[in-house]
C-alpha cells in the first residue's frame, strides 16, 4: 500500500472511533494495534513476528514517554497545582482584575495577563489550560461571556508555556538539536510577550465589534496606593518564582528537573508565608492555626491534580507515540517529510513547507514525537540554507519558529491536545466545534508572530545574543 493510503486509512480509522465517542488515547491504541497486525502479519494470525512487532512498537512508545527530558513536566504541574490550591493563583488573578479596573472584557484580559504568568509557572500547556479552564470559565460563564471570549484566551495563553521559560518542550528541543538551551529559553521571552500582546489586541477587537461578547458590570474603583500594594504583595512574588527558575537554568546552576523542584519549593515557601507568616504577624491566630490542615489539604489536592493530569497526558502521549511508531514502521511519516522537502525551492519556501509539515503532523502526533521525527531531518536542512544569519543564531531562530509551529499544532483541529484538555474542563454541553472555533483567531495571532520573526529575526535573537555573541 502506498504511504498516502496508509496515512489516510490510519487517520480515518481514528476519526471514526473518536466520532463514536471513544477516548482519543484508546482510539490511538486500538488503531495502532490493528495496524501492527497488518504490518507484521495477517489478521487472525498472531504469529511470533506479529507479537514481536507489537512488542517493538510498545517498547518504542514507552521509550518516548520515559526519557529524562520530560521529567520536569510533572514537577512543573505540581508547581502550578500548588499555585492554584494554596490560593496564590486567586490572589494574583484578583490583583490583576483590580488593576485593570473598568476595562471592558477585563476577565478575558485577566486570563491573558494572569495566564501568561501562570503558564510560565506551570511550565506545561496542558496543565495551564486545565487549571485556567477550571479557574476562569465558571466565573466568565456566570458573567455572560461568550465562549470565544472565555475558551479562546485560555487555549491561546496555555500555548505560551512552550515559549516563555521554563519550557520543558524548549529544553527537549534544545537537547535533541544540540543547541544552547539557555539561549533558546531566553529567545522565547520576547516572542512570548509579543504573542500575549497580540492576544490582547484580538480581545479588544472582539469586544469592540461584538458588544454582547463580554457584558460589562460595575467594579469598585482602586486607588493608586492600593494598586502599588497589589503589585508588590500579590504579583511580584509570583513573578520572582519564574525569574528564579529561569536564572537557575540559564546559568547552569541546576538542571531543568532540579529547577522544576526548586520552583515547586518556591511556591510552597510562598504559600507558607501567605497562609502562616503573614496572618501570624497580623495577629490573626485563628488563620495561623488553620495553616496546618489547610496546607496539607492543598498539598494533597496538588499531588492528586498533578498526578491525574500527568497520567492523562502520558496516556495520550503513549497512544500518540504508538501512532508515530506505526507511521515510521509503515514509512508513511518519513515518506511524507521526504516528499514535502524534496522540491527545488528557495530557503524561505522550504521554511514554509517545514512549518506546514509540523502543522500537519501536529494534527495526529504529540509534540515530543514530532521533534523526535523531524529534528534529525529539519535541522540539517536549515544548516544548509543561508538566511543571512550566523549559523549558531540561525539554528536558535529556527528553533523558536519550530516551537511556535508546535504551539499552533497544539490547538489544530481535530487532534490538538489542548482541544481535548479544554473539552474536559469546559461547561457541560460545550460542543467540540465551539472549542475549535474559539481557538482559530488565536491561532491566527500565532501565525502573525511567525511572520514577524521570519521578517525580523532580531525579535527572537536580540535578547539571547544581546552581547553580540
Amino acid at each position: 500500500m502506498e504511504w498516502y493510503w496508509t496515512l489516510a486509512l490510519l487517520l480515518g480509522s481514528i476519526l471514526v472511533l473518536m466520532f463514536i465517542g471513544l477516548p482519543v488515547g484508546l482510539a490511538f491504541i486500538l488503531v495502532n494495534t490493528a495496524a501492527a497486525v497488518v504490518l507484521f502479519g495477517r489478521f487472525g494470525d498472531l504469529d511470533t513476528n506479529v507479537l514481536e512487532g507489537i512488542n517493538q512498537l510498545t517498547d518504542n512508545a514507552f521509550a518516548n514517554i520515559t526519557i529524562f527530558a520530560i521529567v520536569p513536566i510533572p514537577m512543573f504541574l505540581l508547581m502550578g497545582e500548588m499555585f492554584f490550591h494554596t490560593g496564590l493563583a486567586n490572589k494574583m488573578f484578583n490583583a490583576v482584575e483590580k488593576l485593570l479596573g473598568r476595562v471592558p472584557a477585563r476577565l478575558s484580559y485577566v486570563t491573558v495577563a494572569g495566564g501568561t504568568v501562570f503558564a510560565t509557572l506551570s511550565g506545561s500547556s496542558m496543565g495551564s489550560t486545565a487549571l485556567l479552564g477550571t479557574l476562569m470559565i465558571p466565573e466568565m460563564s456566570k458573567r455572560g461571556y461568550k465562549k470565544k471570549m472565555s475558551i479562546g484566551p485560555i487555549l491561546g495563553t496555555g500555548g505560551l508555556a512552550m515559549l516563555i521559560p521554563p519550557s520543558a518542550l524548549a529544553v527537549l528541543l534544545g537537547t535533541l538539536a544540540e543547541l544552547d538551551i539557555g539561549r533558546l529559553l531566553i529567545a522565547g521571552i520576547i516572542p512570548g510577550l509579543i504573542l500575549a500582546a497580540l492576544y490582547t489586541v484580538l480581545i479588544f477587537l472582539q469586544a469592540t465589534f461584538d458588544k454582547d461578547a463580554a457584558p460589562a458590570y460595575d467594579v469598585a474603583p482602586v486607588s493608586l496606593g492600593t494598586r502599588i500594594k497589589l503589585i508588590v504583595t500579590d504579583v511580584l512574588p509570583m513573578i520572582s518564582v519564574i525569574i528564579m527558575v529561569i536564572l537557575l537554568i540559564m546559568f547552569g546552576i541546576a538542571t531543568p528537573s532540579e529547577s522544576a523542584a526548586y520552583g515547586s519549593l518556591g511556591v510552597i515557601l510562598l504559600s507558607v508565608i501567605y497562609l502562616f507568616v503573614v496572618p501570624l504577624l497580623k495577629g490573626d491566630m485563628a488563620a495561623a492555626k488553620a495553616f496546618g490542615p489547610q496546607f496539607l489539604q492543598a498539598l494533597w489536592r496538588s499531588m492528586w491534580g498533578a498526578g491525574r493530569v500527568t497520567v492523562i497526558a502520558i496516556f495520550i502521549l503513549f497512544g500518540s507515540s504508538l501512532f508515530s511508531n506505526v507511521l515510521a514502521a509503515s514509512q508513511a511519516s518519513v515518506a511524507l517529510i521526504e516528499w514535502v522537502t524534496s522540491f527545488d525551492v528557495s530557503g524561505y519556501a522550504l521554511l514554509m513547507i517545514m512549518f506546514a509539515v509540523l502543522l500537519l503532523l501536529g494534527m495526529f502526533m504529540d509534540q515530543f514525537a514530532m521533534m523526535l521525527l523531524t529534528v534529525p531531518i529539519f535541522f540539517p536542512i536549515v544548516q544548509g540554507i543561508d538566511f543571512g544569519l550566523p549559523m549558531h543564531m540561525q539554528l536558535i531562530w529556527f528553533a523558536v519558529i519550530m516551537l511556535l509551529a508546535m504551539e499552533i499544532s497544539f490547538t489544530t483541529p481535530p487532534f490538538g491536545l489542548l482541544l481535548f484538555v479544554m473539552q474536559g474542563v469546559a461547561p457541560p454541553g460545550t460542543r467540540f466545534s465551539e472549542i475549535c472555533l474559539a481557538a482559530l483567531p488565536f491561532m491566527v495571532c500565532a501565525m502573525i508572530l511567525v511572520a514577524l520573526i521570519v521578517i525580523f529575526p532580531s525579535i527572537a535573537l536580540w535578547l539571547p545574543f544581546v552581547g553580540g555573541g
